[in-house]
């Protein structure tokens, strides 16, 4: 089962990493794909596994999304 989510992922990634360098820098498009991942998975542990967010999770979720300001910011302005 996990490689069946494994291979849709990759079959969706590829495509989406090509068609974004266009607009995106590879550094852009990871920190996005690192975000998304986490968000994921967060929604994942709460809702499937009971768990519960603690505060320095929650530190750890605003601080990356810090990272995506940060890698997405331009300050060339």
């Amino acid at each position: 089962m996990s490689w069946s989510i494994a291979f849709f992922e990759y079959i969706l990634m590829v495509p989406a990493n090509r068609i974004g360098y266009t607009v995106y820098s590879a550094s852009q498009l990871k920190i996005m794909q690192e975000a998304i991942t986490l968000l994921i998975f967060a929604f994942f542990a709460v809702f499937h596994l009971g768990e519960t967010i603690k505060w320095n999770t929650a530190v750890a979720f605003m601080l990356i999304l810090a990272a995506v300001f940060f890698a997405f910011y331009d300050f060339s302005n």
